[in-house]
């Protein structure tokens, strides 16, 4: 097929060609789970579309095939991106055989609306990628009392806490779940509701994280009692979550020291002590559930529009029943968003996290009006400042104090983690530099040694030539002995070549001395260079530690670890 591919686990084909649900799905049968059967139009029949305006040649053919190789009467249509872009796009649920080229059409098309295009715009994503189409057999979650849909974390996006954490709603569709126009319940009531799906359910994220080392984030629905997997994806957490996340998955065995330091990254730091409201004498309005931790503080705004336009004079705080996907300008232009419903996989508590924005969610006190919202009995005109808990859940009147939590244990650990590898580094460099100081010490006194021995060799060769001139001497005497005259003008000479010998004698001892003096400064020289050499390595040592000591911020010693890992 040109245009098509049948998803199975022996496809093999990148997420820029099938786009990253598809690339998921083909992961989850990999894995031995299961899923509806599916088919994938690929992103480059997307491109195509958007370029020329119609459908490919060939495009229609394939999906009419394809579509009956399915054999099943209804069909759901969903996009994929290569890189996710949650809810701006179309989905199409309950499609029959003989209108999946206009459901496919149609998904094409919603790659260019203004809220795809904004989400693409704050997350830079390149506008020419277009989407791939998922085309899979239905499965009903509101077929009979026991189906229902859901979304679940293996662990707790918001802590990094290691217990499965989402949200299902009984006898619903996952688009009910994910649009937040219905209350749903926490996903642990599966347990009590529908056992054996909750264990399968536990297992199977079991099973995805051990295949991604990470915490992973899946969508699901089960029918009749049978559970099915609509979508994986890794976790990515961030903030104190990733954090604990890391340290416990190296407590688990599953990553070493080193992975979890460059798991995490230093942005992520910048937000692992997180702002909370400070209550003591605050007027709580309302409380909900805390989607994204961080505190907001801002002007309530009720329409996406109005945010944009508020949000030039100051801080807003976008506050609707629900958002949805065409809400994304007015999200993106607020510093918080709060919701009357929703849950935490809800459009509002999505786009929150990815924006990394305070969000709260599900507030059942809450009802928005046109030109004011009513919370704890309190009617607030549009323009009133309220401040949000994205942690706690609280939204309190008027601009309030903030405090900030201390570090915990696990960031505590990771950090002491970053400066383990500083400071082998650290050992490693001044072990080096000792190397390279020694081997310049033994090649100065190997020099010094040459040049003492060559002294030596040239005083002895100038005693010989002083020995020669001696004999010389001595026999001139024993011939001028005859003579008296000439013995005693000898006698002379002999004491004058005396005193010469003497001022000879008196010479070279100045020059041994001077040569002893001269050995000495030199070792006390030596012994200066090597206080200097040491001097210069302590230095060394300490500005090479400096990135991972006191006075630094955690980004910062995380950071200096990092950069020491990717050498390696």
């Amino acid at each position: 097929m040109v245009w098509l591919r049948h998803l199975s686990a022996s496809l093999d084909e990148s997420p820029e060609v099938v786009g990253g649900k598809a690339h998921g799905l083909v992961l989850l049968h990999r894995l031995g789970l299961l899923v509806p059967p599916a088919f994938v139009v690929t992103t480059s029949a997307c491109r195509a579309f958007l370029h020329d305006g119609v459908v490919p040649d060939g495009l229609l053919d394939e999906l009419a095939s394809a579509v009956e190789s399915l054999g099943t009467p209804l069909v759901s249509v969903r996009s994929g991106a290569a890189v996710s872009m949650p809810g701006m796009m179309d989905t199409i649920l309950n499609v029959r055989a003989d209108g999946v080229a206009e459901a496919v059409q149609s998904v094409f098309t919603s790659w260019h609306t203004p809220r795809a295009r904004t989400y693409r715009t704050l997350h830079d994503i390149p506008h020419d990628l277009g989407t791939a189409v998922i085309v899979q057999q239905m499965v009903f979650g509101d077929r009979d009392g026991h189906s229902g849909s859901g979304v679940a974390f293996s662990r707790n996006p918001d802590t990094g806490a290691a217990v499965p954490f989402g949200e299902v709603l009984f006898g619903h569709q996952g688009q009910d779940v994910v649009s937040g126009t219905s209350l749903t319940h926490p996903l642990t009531a599966l347990a009590d509701r529908e056992p054996e799906v909750w264990q399968e359910l536990q297992a199977a994220l079991g099973v995805v994280e051990g295949h991604y080392r990470d915490a992973c984030y899946v969508e699901f629905t089960y029918e009749s009692g049978t559970l099915w997997l609509l979508q994986v994806r890794p976790g990515r957490f961030a903030g104190a979550a990733a954090v604990r996340l890391a340290v416990d998955l190296v407590d688990e065995g599953v990553l070493t020291r080193d992975e979890a330091l460059l798991r995490v990254s230093p942005a992520h730091l910048k937000h692992v002590r997180t702002p909370r409201i400070a209550l003591a004498g605050q007027e709580v309005l309302a409380r909900g559930l805390g989607v994204c931790p961080g505190v907001a503080t801002g002007r309530i705004a009720v329409t996406a529009d109005a945010a944009v336009r508020m949000a030039l004079d100051g801080p807003v705080v976008l506050v609707r029943p629900e958002t949805s996907p065409d809400d994304i300008r007015g999200l993106a232009a607020a510093t918080g968003v709060v919701t009357a419903r929703g849950g935490p996989a809800s459009h509002a508590a999505v786009v929150a996290r990815s924006m990394g924005k305070p969000g709260v969610v599900g507030v059942a006190a809450l009802e928005v009006g046109e030109d004011a919202v009513t919370a704890g009995g309190r009617r607030l005109g549009v323009g009133a400042v309220v401040s949000i808990d994205g942690t706690s859940g609280d939204v309190v009147l008027g601009e309030a104090p903030v405090v900030t939590g201390e570090a915990a244990g696990h960031l505590t650990r990771l950090l002491e983690w970053a400066d383990a590898v500083v400071g082998e580094a650290v050992v490693e460099t001044a072990v080096v530099e000792t190397a390279v100081g020694e081997a310049a010490v033994a090649e100065t006194a190997a020099g010094e040694t040459a040049v003492a021995e060559t002294a030596v060799g040239e005083a002895a060769v100038g005693e010989a030539a002083v020995a020669e001139t001696a004999v010389g001497e001595a026999a001139v005497g024993e011939t001028a002995a005859g003579e008296a005259a000439v013995a005693e003008r000898a006698v002379g000479e002999t004491a004058v070549g005396k005193t010469a010998v003497a001022e000879t004698a008196v010479g070279e001892a100045a020059v041994a001395q001077t040569a002893v003096g001269k050995t000495a400064v030199g070792e006390t020289a030596v012994r200066e260079t090597a206080a200097g050499e040491a001097a210069v390595a302590e230095r060394a040592v300490g500005e090479t530690a400096l990135p991972g000591g006191l006075g630094r911020d955690e980004a910062e010693r995380l950071g200096a670890a990092h950069a020491l890992l990717r050498r390696t």
